[in-house]
């Protein structure tokens, strides 16, 4: 696998994306990723959101770089070579959870891991009881997958696909669950304290008996989120 491919997966996107759609994949990643969203007492999961940041922000620098590069070569036969030192160079937005010196860190190439893992599908899987914390389990197929019991503590499930899955008895303490697919999923008694389920869709999902916080207070992330037909903790339903 060469860099560019790398840096197409490592954003979620197809080979041959146009700038406005990288930039725009960088953006929801950099939102995903940013240690700020990590909570502070759990330092493997901190740092591991820091080596995402610096491989986005790489990913993003490489394919700008792709797409610019005919421009540039266009420009320098254009113009007289003393001034090609003095040529602007674009305004980029950078994501970093320390201080700027780091960006130069930022351009090496990551090392190698499983980068295909966004796209594996896992859909009707069984993954009863299975220890999945802290685990990077964003933009997979999960659907119908048998997830019961299942420890998904502290995991990234952005974007996931969990249509019609299993989560009875689930521990989703302070999962990220952003934009998630989680429509007619069975979440019955399933721990969501802490979980951010911010624009996620959970519409005809049963939550009865879900933990969702204490008396009076909801400790559930639920901005944006579409509850149509959610069957609610209490065994009401949304309406």
């Amino acid at each position: 696998m060469n860099d560019l491919d790398r840096c197409y997966i490592l954003l979620g996107l197809e080979p041959g994306a146009s700038q406005e759609e990288v930039n725009q994949a960088y953006k929801d990643l950099a939102f995903v990723w940013h240690p700020d969203r990590v909570p502070k007492d759990n330092p493997r999961l901190l740092e591991k959101a820091q080596e995402k940041l610096k491989e986005i922000n790489w990913a993003r620098d490489q394919l700008r770089a792709h797409q610019k590069a005919p421009v540039r070569a266009q420009a320098q036969t254009a113009q007289p070579k003393s001034n090609s030192k003095a040529s602007a160079r674009p305004s980029q937005t950078y994501y970093h959870y320390q201080s700027p010196h780091h960006h130069q860190t930022s351009q090496k190439a990551p090392q190698p891991q499983q980068q295909a893992r966004r796209h594996s599908d896992l859909s009707g899987a069984d993954l009863r009881g299975a220890n999945l914390k802290e685990k990077d389990l964003s933009g997979r197929n999960l659907s119908n997958a048998d997830l019961s019991n299942a420890n998904l503590s502290d995991a990234f499930l952005h974007n996931v696909n969990l249509t019609g899955a299993n989560l009875h008895g689930a521990n989703l303490f302070r999962a990220n669950l952003l934009q998630a697919r989680l429509n007619n999923a069975n979440l019955q008694e399933a721990n969501l304290i802490g979980a951010d389920l911010s624009g996620a869709d959970l519409s005809g999902a049963d939550l009865r008996g879900a933990c969702i916080g204490s008396p009076g207070r909801v400790m559930v992330k639920l901005t944006g989120a579409n509850l149509m037909g959610t069957t609610m903790p209490d065994g009401s339903l949304h309406q």
